[in-house]
């Protein structure tokens, strides 16, 4: 690296002479450290129609037995202070320099055709945010899986809500530190500040997914939206993502782009709609069809006003005012729509609510959409962190974090300042706005969306946990009359 430091790493090659393309990631789990029984997701990797991962393949990588015999050397680096590399943990900035460093390395050897690509799944995708602004020339193409993009807004201070739980769990799969090899102990460093995405030029293909709203939907999505490439995808989908990552279609799409931009042999991508739409409709019930643009141009914005009485959603305004009370420790405010029509919901929503913490200066809400079927069952999606019960989304928001930029805000997504707090009165109403993340979702004639306003998680995965809540006493939500609280949905026009 610049600075004298050294990165181990595994180069597989394919075994004849010849100049071939490179595709590297960079990981902090071990790259000599096959995909196990000790990684989450080990059982939920595959589909009946997935292929085997081999032992070569490292924890959210690719597998080098399937990249290889199409002519690909394919490079595994472990991170400064992981695996087999020595030095500091976790020392961002310096870590952006070294996957540079590492890329323009494989961009001049003599095995190499000097393009470079970068894939890989969460924070093997992550890195790829903050690296491919620095535009190394060799970098030719990035394919970011799932990976956010903003340490605190998509993980760790959600809606201004402290998450407490993720960081144990992920500290369970890194290995300890290698003494031999004399790395030091991550430093308490900031996060980095959010990657200047308009700077990425190359091309990307972009995964996202409607199923980890908790880690990496949030951020993918935003990512996908302000780079600058002209030659981008987007391909979205609503399940495991481990087992989609490595899944046929997957793959497929991933050797066409790669095929293109690093190898130049094969251009259809080119001819690829720019968004793969996943569409649920139940858990193993789904459609896929192609979009031009994200977010999808048709898309008609409408307001379902709460009706505090009834405990309604209703796209006409609810003229009577009145408020719903719960217990902020265990109590929810439930309201329903039950549509008299086939209707898809596909895209970015947001919740305006007129809310009162009775007894205490702030809140905490937890906002949960769900559908049911027609007889009032939930109908639940899958997800690697609560498997076969996943809500259609999820939305937090902190009251004394309700102050909005109004710049970086949108009708469809308000983005949040954090710049300070700004607490209420016991008793007082005030008004906020909350983004719910994106989703797409096909409801039937005579099934239901309902919304859950709450003061806790309600998701029921072990990865994810609040811990540190403001709650106290009751918790009201105004609706009807002056009080204008809505959701607001994003309904596709399929006519």
């Amino acid at each position: 690296m610049r600075d004298g430091g050294q990165l181990s790493a595994n180069v597989f090659r394919p075994d004849k002479p010849g100049k071939f393309p490179v595709i590297i990631t960079f990981i902090i789990y071990g790259k000599d450290t096959p995909w196990s029984e000790i990684h989450p997701g080990w059982g939920v990797a595959y589909t009946k129609d997935s292929p085997t991962l081999t032992k070569s393949t490292a924890f959210e990588a690719p597998d080098p037995d399937f990249w290889v015999p199409y002519d690909y050397v394919l490079i595994l680096v472990d991170s400064r202070g992981f695996g087999r590399s020595p030095g500091q943990r976790f020392g961002l900035q310096r870590d952006f320099q070294d996957h540079y460093d590492a890329i323009e390395w494989a961009g001049t050897q003599e095995w190499s055709n000097g393009n470079v690509g970068m894939s890989g799944v969460s924070y093997l995708g992550t890195t790829q945010w903050w690296v491919a602004p620095l535009r190394p020339p060799h970098l030719k193409a990035i394919n970011p899986w799932e990976a956010f993009t903003d340490f605190s807004r998509d993980i760790f201070i959600k809606g201004g809500i402290p998450e407490t739980e993720f960081l144990k769990h992920l500290g369970q799969l890194i290995p300890p530190i290698n003494p031999a090899l004399n790395q030091a102990p991550a430093k308490d460093e900031p996060p980095a500040p959010s990657p200047e995405l308009e700077n990425i030029t190359v091309p990307a293909l972009v995964c996202a997914t409607w199923s980890d709203q908790e880690l990496h939907t949030r951020g993918t999505f935003w990512a996908y939206e302000k780079i600058s490439s002209k030659y981008k995808w987007l391909y979205t989908h609503g399940r495991q993502k481990w087992a989609e990552f490595y899944s046929v279609e997957a793959r497929d799409i991933q050797k066409k782009f790669f095929d293109c931009f690093l190898k130049g042999s094969d251009s259809r991508i080119k001819d690829t709609p720019r968004v793969r739409l996943e569409g649920r409709e139940t858990l193993d019930r789904y459609t896929v069809r192609y979009e031009n643009e994200w977010p999808i141009a048709r898309t008609q914005y409408k307001e379902l006003y709460l009706d505090a009485k009834a405990r309604t959603l209703n796209f006409n305004k609810v003229k009577k005012g009145g408020k719903v009370s719960y217990d902020s420790a265990d109590g929810t405010a439930i309201f329903d729509i039950t549509f008299d029509q086939d209707i898809e919901l596909t895209g970015h929503m947001k919740l305006k609510l007129w809310v009162c913490p009775e007894e205490a200066n702030d809140m905490d809400l937890f906002i949960t959409l769900k559908k049911l079927d027609s007889q009032g069952n939930e109908v639940c999606f899958d997800s690697w962190s609560a498997p076969s019960r996943y809500p259609v989304a999820l939305g937090w928001l902190r009251l004394s974090q309700r102050e909005l930029d109004e710049e970086k805000s949108t009708l469809w997504q308000p983005y949040l300042k954090h710049e300070r707090e700004k607490k209420v009165k016991p008793g007082e109403i005030v008004p906020c706005e909350i983004e719910i993340l994106p989703s797409s979702t096909l409801f039937r004639k005579g099934e239901t969306l309902r919304l859950v306003i709450s003061g806790k998680y309600h998701v029921g995965s072990t990865w994810f946990g609040y811990n540190l809540l403001v709650n106290e006493g009751t918790h009201s939500i105004y609706a009807g009359g002056e009080y204008n609280s809505y959701l607001l949905i994003s309904e596709i026009d399929n006519k």
